[in-house]
């Protein structure tokens, strides 16, 4: 099987080395790593450049959003498989693209998820937040419950058959997909019970100023998919406490394997 990266990047030159990296390091050999750059001013493009003979695709160009960029991405992939791995992002293991390929040939699912972690921006091998899944259970989307969107990894076929991102979100239309997915039954879904990705804060949705307004996109997407409105945001919102609060347990890095 074949698997597709995606990765969107604007103005990373501090990271998108680290990034290209994660994913050259794998020893899953079919990989192609496709890069959609939004006109970096920044020397992204150049440090994309030492890579371009190892990437799968690569275009440098002005979007109109990052899921408008996504989107590009996800038409230019030709693996089997899709995932998304952001610029500031990079694969916990050398082996997590085998596992997750595994994943899909043992359960023969069309979407494999699994756990992800939020790392210190200045130093990624500080954990400050983590983010667990588990079995799927369609009655927990109700609680706010959704795997985190690095972890999700979908056979290009969802995409072609139940659509792309949307644009009529601007920092939201990963949820509105994630839901799309996990409240549709025809798509066979598998937990992956690993820690895949890991997420440097910072990035745009975890930034403390736009969480008003993903809030606010969130709960428009709750209400299009009949769910409970203002209580399914509240939990989904009231699960990052002990996220965060996790980490900082005594003994918490020895419990865990990354």
């Amino acid at each position: 099987m074949k698997v597709s990266i995606v990765t969107i990047v604007y103005n990373r030159a501090h990271c998108i080395a680290h990034c290209i990296e994660s994913v050259l390091n794998q020893t899953y050999e079919d990989i192609e790593h496709v890069i959609i750059d939004g006109g970096s001013t920044d020397g992204t493009v150049e440090i994309i450049g030492n890579y371009r003979d190892k990437l799968g695709y690569f275009i440098s160009e002005k979007d109109k959003g990052i899921f408008d960029a996504l989107n590009k991405g996800i038409k230019q992939a030709t693996g089997d498989i899709i995932g998304i791995l952001n610029s500031d992002d990079f694969f916990c293991h050398t082996d997590t693209i085998a596992k997750v390929v595994n994943g899909f040939l043992s359960s023969g699912a069309d979407l494999v998820y699994a756990k992800g972690l939020f790392v210190d921006k200045e130093n990624p091998s500080k954990i400050k937040r983590i983010y667990p899944s588990g079995p799927f259970n369609k009655q927990n989307l109700r609680f706010g419950w959704i795997p985190l969107h690095t972890t999700i990894f979908v056979r290009k076929e969802i995409f072609c058959r139940f659509g792309v991102y949307r644009s009529g979100y601007s920092i939201a239309s990963d949820y509105e997909i994630s839901l799309r997915w996990f409240q549709n039954d025809e798509i066979k879904k598998f937990f992956l019970d690993e820690w895949v990705v890991k997420m440097r804060l910072g990035g745009l949705s975890t930034s403390a100023k736009l969480q008003l307004k993903k809030s606010k996109e969130d709960l428009r997407i709750i209400r299009l998919n009949q769910l409970n409105g203002i209580f399914t945001l509240a939990c989904k919102i009231g699960r990052k406490v002990p996220q965060y609060i996790i980490p900082q347990i005594p003994g918490f890095y020895k419990s865990i394997k990354v």
